[in-house]
């Protein structure tokens, strides 16, 4: 199972399907669309409709991407997780990055590896994310159909300084891709992973298992009370299960009509208990009783023996 959580979605774009279509046809089978905001939030923000003329084999989410320049920008987070299946900060300073990582509540950090960064990577500050549940995201689409050669090479050497920072652990590798000609195989992922310092497997990881997690904990992160207690089934009685036990107690309840008829029945029965009783007794009698029976049936057959001879033979 591959994922692609980061393919850019907006209900007026008519390339949407051919990339959805696509993406079914490589292989992934579960894909995020994702909104980009930048600011202020909107009073209520929703996700657009998701199409309807997509493969059976596909599954979507709905992702945000919320861009963060102020440090003390934690705009509704708790709110938006519920309306969002994904939540994304898009840091653009140092500053806001370490908030990111230390604070807020999401569920991936995505940078735009393809322009050059103003601050360094720290191990200790992504480790505080990894810690927390929270993956690090890297869009290979910027870098791929980006302009001019200034976008590849900034990505391969942010890519490269963010594996080295984070040990290769906690890395997720998506698209970001707005057209099917900027998607690439999974296979094709793996290898440019593999390019940015990553082993191919970490790079399957990275587009298997590490994104299946980040799918599972923002589902648990949702339906939860703060990732740990999840209540499946409140005490409610279903009512199938009440009317089984009426029906039940129905049957159980049934009087039987008292006939003569019945009673020789219900004597019958006793005497057929009975013999069954005194048989299993018979069953479970010990060695020593056995013997002891044995010799008194013998004592007595010989006593027979000596009443039944007549007095002339005596």
């Amino acid at each position: 199972m591959f994922y692609d959580l980061n393919v850019p979605f907006s209900s007026d774009d008519p390339e949407i399907p051919h990339t959805l279509s696509f993406l079914a046809e490589l292989g992934y089978t579960t894909v995020a669309l994702s909104q980009t905001i930048s600011g202020k939030l909107p009073p209520n923000p929703t996700p657009p409709p998701l199409p309807t003329n997509v493969p059976n084999s596909l599954k979507l989410l709905t992702r945000l991407n919320l861009t963060l320049s102020d440090p003390a920008q934690n705009q509704r987070l708790n709110s938006l997780a519920q309306a969002y299946d994904l939540i994304a900060l898009c840091p653009t300073n140092e500053k806001a990055l370490l908030n990111a990582c230390t604070n807020l509540e999401c569920d991936l950090i995505s940078l735009d590896l393809s322009v050059r960064l103003p601050f360094h990577f720290k191990f200790k500050m992504l480790s505080a994310a990894i810690s927390r549940g929270i993956r690090l995201e890297i869009c290979y689409g910027p870098g791929v159909t980006g302009s001019g050669p200034d976008a590849r090479r900034n990505l391969i050497g942010n890519a490269m300084s963010l594996i080295r920072a984070t040990r290769g652990r906690g890395i997720i590798v998506s698209s970001e891709a707005r057209r099917a000609l900027g998607v690439r195989a999974p296979w094709d992922v793996i290898n440019l992973a593999c390019v940015w310092g990553l082993s191919q497997e970490r790079g399957r990881e990275a587009i298997s298992e590490e994104t299946r997690k980040v799918t599972a904990l923002a589902n648990l992160r949702r339906t939860s009370w703060r990732g740990i207690i999840d209540v499946v089934h409140g005490g409610e009685k279903p009512k199938a299960v009440e009317q089984t036990k009426k029906e039940k107690g129905a049957k159980n309840k049934r009087v039987v009509p008292q006939t003569e008829s019945n009673g020789d029945n219900l004597k019958r029965k006793a005497s057929l208990g009975s013999e069954a009783n005194s048989e299993e007794a018979e069953k479970t009698l010990s060695k020593r009783e056995m013997k002891r029976r044995a010799k008194k049936a013998r004592l007595a057959a010989g006593e027979d023996d000596i009443a039944d001879t007549p007095l002339s033979a005596t």
